[in-house]
């Protein structure tokens, strides 16, 4: 399983990337990589933005992680951790003085994961209208010490988030990040203006 480095859209051509921190956008399950590009202009200016394509293709657009024969709310933790494991392969080629992921929906999941597995890669995670993957990995011990920043934002009319999903990880953040958790009223499955207003701000202080 490997990250498409052609389908990456970038904020900023090679040469403007030196020097800077990379703000990295994992979309949901079936969507793609130009989907959630369209927050970058609701960004920190600062850092540079790479949208990033997931692996398989599926449902009509592209999956971090198959769901064709497991449901939403249970992936197992193997599946999370290869598609991470491509995320971090593709970030080993990449130079910047530090790095942050915003994942929605399925990639809420790999961001985390992506932290999970590597827990002194990132500055800080964003994970949307998603939650964290069931079962244990060894970074998780780190993580209760490093304390990394993590936004977790959801809507309270989110249908497609299963709620033992949602319990599941609202135990486990407060115990393995520095957590900043918001609910929006009337929120969807979805991102709205006042939500991306708070992870801007989060960003920058992080």
């Amino acid at each position: 399983m490997n990250i498409d480095a052609s389908a990456v859209i970038w904020s900023a051509p090679e040469r403007e990337r030196a020097g800077r921190a990379l703000i990295v956008l994992l979309h949901g399950y079936g969507s793609h990589e130009g989907d959630l590009f369209q927050l970058s202009p609701g960004l920190p200016l600062g850092p540079v933005v790479a949208s990033l394509r997931a692996p398989v293709a599926e449902n009509g657009g592209w999956a971090w992680f198959s769901l064709a024969d497991r449901g939403l709310g249970g992936p197992d933790g193997d599946a999370a951790t290869e598609a991470a494991e491509a995320l971090l392969s593709w970030l080993d080629g990449q130079e910047f003085t530090s790095v942050a992921l915003l994942g929605f929906s399925q990639g809420a999941i790999v961001a985390l994961q992506a932290l999970r597995t590597r827990p002194d890669a990132f500055t800080s995670i964003v994970a949307l209208s998603g939650f964290a993957a069931g079962g244990q990995t060894p970074g998780d011990v780190a993580l209760e010490a490093r304390r990394v920043p993590v936004f977790w934002g959801r809507g309270t009319l989110d249908r497609i988030i299963p709620a033992e999903a949602i319990a599941r990880t609202e135990t486990w953040l407060p115990e393995h990040s520095d957590l900043t958790a918001r609910i929006y009223e009337d929120l969807g499955h979805g991102v709205s203006g006042t939500e991306l207003t708070d992870i801007s701000a989060f960003l920058r202080a992080h």
